[in-house]
């Protein structure tokens, strides 16, 4: 049975309702398994958290801070982060944590520094990546027959053909989509190990990426996006075994989903917890021990639906895990190159290209407390060239469009700016320096925002109501584009639509500008309330940039475009 008492303290973290949601309903329908507890009680003894930087999709382990406490004594305490930016943060040594806890490593210990950062590590549970089809759709096309066998090249083909809508995590940003797209580079190649970025199959990338249908930046917002959107539109939920079984669990979706195990093999998160302090050594030992006890790991199979890490325990939660999920695990190349050049073709080649509306608070409000400065940093920031791993996928990509939509009392002075496609590779993949013609274009934005001036009121409605018409208009000249907007404001509005006549205006649109998502970054004394009722209307999310430095916020930002 559901626990309200979980959804209430889930709530109380703060945490996406639907990540809650899917936490608690994950166990319905299942016996019951008691909260793992310490034989012996052990005395807590005075001392400092020991940290773990955890990427987004593990919270819900959350309930674990207790029971490791109460179990070994070290008080845990998990902080949560994007898969990159985590990566990064520990490449880079500025994670001011004792330990990590992510999906998977192998792109963290594809390089020597990253290999140097880590002390210690221990597997700790596994989740295959599966594709979730619709079980209408499963039927249709013959995937659910139990003696299927279909390959990453037929779901390649199957997405090329329009059978397969799928959504998936923004592979640049997040592990599931990026060992997704590793899953189909690794089983084209047909090389057992050693794929390097030359070996790479260009066209099994661009027919799997034409099923792409619904990207974001991580599973809680893809999942809520699809149960919205789950139908004609997108048919398919590629992720790991362990969120759409959830999902199936959630009660939400129109129709449950049939999980589909390319026959070749699969990527395996298998949820390394790392070693980042050598200082915390004891306190890691205690916790990696408890985390792999008997109790710990049924609990975590029943509650999240991960794979015990020991093959003796499947037994014990077969009831709740489908057996097929147990494949071959695909090669990863440790070909750093390999790694960064598909990151750097995905996002300047192979997805669908950006076409985005800016709109910008240009109040006099904006004037004071740095603001300004803010905004043109950030814009700075898109157009500039920072070589770290988040600052390449932040930046804009070839082929992207971009219009800067500046307001105050009313919206004025919309800009166009296009970035040029670069020369295609004719075999592999590689990171690429900037064109002349590409950094033309970034130095102009940069330039535009250099020239805002901060006078007058606050319109922001009638803006973002401009910039939907404008982005509709441009999607029936150009299709294939993904489009949306990306509004930035500090103040109430004064001017212009109140919300309630933004609402109503926004129902008499023609239905194509609903898919067109709307992305709000709040600071200063913005009405977050009302700025997150206009994303309910229109899709997206509010970005809070006064706990977070506004151009982090566009590392964000990006990973939903």
């Amino acid at each position: 049975m559901i626990r309200l008492n979980k959804i209430r303290l889930l709530r109380g973290l703060g945490l996406a309702s639907l990540s809650a949601l899917l936490m608690a309903t994950a166990g319905c329908g299942r016996k019951a398994e008691q909260a793992p507890a310490a034989d012996t009680p052990k005395l807590e003894s005075a001392q400092e958290d020991f940290t773990v930087l955890a990427t987004s999709d593990l919270k819900d382990v959350e309930p674990l801070q207790e029971m490791v406490r109460k179990a070994t004594g070290v008080r845990l305490k998990l902080k949560f982060g994007g898969t990159m930016e985590s990566t990064e943060a520990v490449l880079s040594g500025e994670a001011k944590s004792d330990a990590a806890w992510f999906a998977n490593a192998k792109y963290l210990l594809s390089s020597p520094q990253g290999q140097g950062r880590v002390k210690l590590q221990e597997k700790i549970m596994l989740s295959p990546i599966s594709i979730g089809v619709s079980e209408s759709e499963a039927r249709k096309y013959g995937w659910d027959r139990p003696d299927l066998k279909l390959t990453w090249k037929d779901i390649a083909n199957a997405a090329k053909a329009g059978q397969l809508k799928y959504a998936l995590s923004n592979p640049a940003t997040s592990n599931q989509g990026f060992m997704a797209l590793m899953g189909v580079v690794a089983a084209a190649s047909q090389k057992s190990e050693a794929l390097s970025a030359a070996d790479v199959d260009r066209g099994a990338i661009a027919d799997f990426l034409k099923g792409y249908k619904l990207p974001g930046d991580n599973s809680s917002y893809l999942s809520e996006q699809f149960i919205l959107q789950h139908g004609p539109k997108v048919n398919a939920f590629i992720n790991y075994e362990s969120w759409l079984l959830s999902l199936n669990a959630s009660g939400k979706l129109r129709e449950k989903l049939t999980l589909i195990y390319p026959h070749e093999g699969v990527s395996t998160a298998d949820y390394p917890f790392m070693l980042l302090n050598e200082a915390k050594r004891a306190d890691y030992l205690k916790v990696a021990e408890y985390l792999k006890s008997e109790p710990a790991q049924l609990w975590l199979a029943r509650q999240t639906l991960r794979r015990p890490i020991k093959p003796e325990l499947n037994e014990r939660v077969a009831d709740v895990l489908p057996r097929q999920g147990l494949q071959v695990e695909l090669p990863f190349s440790p070909d750093r190159a390999l790694a960064d050049g598909l990151i750097a073709a995905y996002l300047n080649e192979f997805r669908t290209p950006i076409a985005s509306t800016f709109v910008l608070d240009t109040s006099g409000s904006m004037a004071g407390g740095g603001r300004r400065q803010q905004l043109i940093d950030a814009m700075h920031y898109i157009a500039g060239a920072d070589a770290s791993l988040t600052g390449r996928i932040a930046r804009l990509s070839n082929r992207e469009r971009l219009w800067l939509q500046p307001f105050s009392d009313q919206p004025y002075g919309l800009q166009a700016f296009e970035v040029p496609a670069a020369v295609k590779a004719q075999r592999g993949v590689a990171e690429l320096a900037d064109s002349e013609a590409k950094q033309q274009v970034l130095a102009q934005v940069r330039q535009t925002a250099d020239e805002l001036r901060m006078k007058g009121g606050t319109a922001l409605y009638d803006a973002v109501y401009e910039a939907l018409a404008h982005m509709l208009e441009q999607r029936g000249k150009s299709p294939n584009y993904q489009y949306s907007v990306v509004a930035f404001t500090d103040g109430e509005v004064n001017k212009g639509r109140s919300l309630a006549q933004f609402q109503r205006d926004y129902q008499a649109l023609p239905e194509d500008v609903r898919a067109i998502p709307v992305f709000v970054v709040v600071f200063g004394e913005a009405n977050e309330a009302e700025l997150k009722e206009l994303v309910k209307t229109t899709g997206g999310r509010v970005f809070d940039a006064r706990r977070t430095p506004l151009y982090s916020v566009f590392k964000d930002i990006r990973a939903y475009q």
